[in-house]
């Protein structure tokens, strides 16, 4: 019966990896990270494969136990302190809270499709990358994913106060950050 088991999580293995990574990579836009994400994800499955109850597929259970390592991964990220010391603001603002003439918002509004735009693609991941890494993946839980603000307080175990000054702050750098590099002629 044991080797039923092992024969049906190698079966998953070749079957499901490439879902599997497709997957990960979509939400962690790491190559790396992804393949260390399913390579945990079918390391827990065989830990678990005799408590496997079949109410669901194969493909569904495994699909459930990556969700989960992804959550736990952005927790892990979260969790890391950043240190804002207010340089973000004072980058954008003068000390009595008006733009800087230099940093002003430009208007994109001659722009319709960007996201349509391989080019303007690429400037964006490069901008998002450049974020510490805990306003990276609140962005990206809150815009990419579509994740409510509670889901999103309650993931990484942060206030609805923080996570409005995370995205406040993340969205001024990406601002710069796609003005600078997409925006500037």
């Amino acid at each position: 019966m044991e080797e039923q088991k092992v024969t049906g999580l190698a079966g998953w293995v070749e079957s499901y990896t490439g879902d599997l990574y497709s997957w990960a990579l979509h939400k962690v836009s790491d190559p790396e990270l992804a393949k260390d994400l399913v390579q945990d994800t079918f390391l827990a499955a065989a830990e678990k494969v005799s408590r496997f109850k079949e109410d669901s597929t194969p493909k569904t259970w495994l699909f459930s136990i990556l969700n989960n390592k992804i959550v736990d991964h952005f927790r892990r990220k979260v969790k890391q302190p950043v240190n804002l010391d207010n340089q973000v603001f004072s980058n954008f603002f003068d000390e009595h809270g008006s733009w800087k003439m230099d940093k002003r918002p430009h208007s994109w509004e001659e722009e319709d499709h960007l996201l349509d735009n391989i080019e303007f693609q690429s400037v964006l991941k490069r901008c998002l990358d450049a974020l510490p890494e805990k306003w990276n993946i609140s962005v990206k839980l809150k815009y990419l994913m579509s994740k409510k603000s509670e889901e999103i307080c309650q993931e990484l175990n942060i206030t609805p106060t923080n996570l409005w000054q995370i995205i406040h702050r993340a969205k001024l750098q990406l601002r710069e950050c796609i003005e600078q590099n997409w925006f500037k002629e």
